[in-house]
């Protein structure tokens, strides 16, 4: 009998980093790979990128539909609730041998949760780190104290997850999947992505991504229009806005992105670019600018400014072409500047992303296969005490 290996996918972002370990896994002839895609996957207002799962030739087990038509923590917690019913029923029919699990959102906490009631093992990507703006940070620790299996993106962020009681026997570093799809990636040369866009890049561009700060209070409204007030400012420079997540308020946010893509030339709103675009728009691109962490873990692998703006990132490591700014006007403006000066383009350059070097994906499935094939997988696991010196 094969060993069942689940993979669950909520977003756009998501997938594009599980990718690599899902075409690997899938050689294994030990393993049978089965995806699960829910969340704003399967929603049109997020751009159905459950699409772009089986346009790479992936088969999805099932879709799961849990997102509600509304972005208010209310709202949220009740997804979270349908999400628990509908993977009660999916994990006991499947019954799979290790669910694999990617991030820090809400409904990655749902599903981690149910599979921890059925006994399922749990593999986690990228716990450790910090989001101090977001509450993204709580789940993330939550998830890794649900989870038997770690790996992270760094040394340091690995002595985080040792330091919250998990044996270091079973938390391994092994850097960031984004900096391996920027090695691998073929990207779309500069003409090819203005036919995908349908846009002219004759000018330069800014890449922008802004989600809400779910720990602050109906701030998103504030902080987008700030953002979009600065942009429509720079006359000489084109805007291309990945839209937000389904986050609450990330519809609030798309609103105004769609509003003043309308109504000023330099601003243009997709719903979902997909990891070629992105990475191929990236690549091109003059500065990044937001509060994604793609800003951090991947931009400075292609020697780009980063404009980070707000409390969303604060607290994750970062290399030395970030600009941090507050979410005020002023603020932006300035960072932004200094972004697009000559001088601190060519510093960002020579940067070296702290986030590792591209082989991330074989180091995860070897030891997925060491544990699961030979069955080394105990539940019962014991808290491992720091020294306190």
């Amino acid at each position: 009998m094969k060993k069942i290996i689940s993979i669950l996918t909520a977003t756009r972002a998501e997938y594009g980093l599980l990718k690599p370990i899902i075409s690997k896994l899938n050689k294994v002839e030990e393993f049978d790979v089965r995806i699960v895609a829910t969340g704003a996957h399967l929603s049109p207002e997020f751009g159905l990128t459950y699409q772009e799962i089986e346009k790479d030739g992936f088969v999805i087990d099932e879709k799961i539909e849990i997102l509600l038509s509304s972005d208010t923590p209310s709202s949220i917690s009740k997804s979270m609730g349908l999400a628990m019913i509908s993977f009660a029923d999916y994990f006991e029919k499947l019954n799979p041998d290790l669910l694999i699990v990617l991030g820090d959102r809400y409904e990655t906490l749902a599903v981690a949760t149910t599979a921890m009631n059925q006994r399922i093992p749990i593999a986690h990507l990228y716990g450790g780190e910090t989001t101090e703006g977001a509450i993204d940070e709580s789940i993330r620790h939550a998830i890794t104290k649900l989870s038997y299996l770690h790996f992270t993106s760094t040394n340091e962020y690995r002595n985080r997850v040792i330091q919250l009681g998990e044996h270091p026997e079973r938390v391994y570093n092994v850097g960031a999947i984004g900096i391996e799809n920027i090695l691998n990636e073929k990207f779309l040369q500069k003409e090819e992505l203005e036919n995908e866009l349908n846009m002219s890049l004759s000018k330069p561009y800014a890449v922008v991504t802004f989600h809400p700060v779910t720990l602050e209070n109906n701030s998103s409204e504030k902080q987008i229009e700030s953002l979009l007030e600065v942009c429509k400012e720079y006359k000489n420079i084109d805007f291309i806005f990945t839209k937000a997540n389904a986050d609450a308020e990330g519809r609030v946010i798309n609103q105004f992105i769609d509003r003043y893509a309308r109504e000023n030339e330099n601003i243009f709103a997709y719903t979902s670019l997909g990891m070629k675009r992105y990475l191929s728009a990236l690549k091109h691109c003059k500065v990044v600018v937001g509060n994604s962490s793609s800003g951090l873990l991947e931009a400075p692998s292609f020697g780009i400014p980063t404009v980070n703006i707000g409390d969303r990132q604060k607290g994750r490591l970062q290399a030395g072409s970030v600009i941090n700014c507050e979410p005020t006007q002023g603020s932006i403006h300035q960072a932004l500047d200094l972004a697009l000066s000559d001088k601190f383009a060519q510093e960002a350059k020579k940067t070296i992303n702290p986030y590792g070097e591209g082989d991330t994906s074989n180091k995860v499935v070897e030891v997925i296969k060491e544990y699961v094939i030979k069955n080394k997988i105990d539940l019962k696991k014991k808290f491992y005490d720091c020294e306190v010196g």
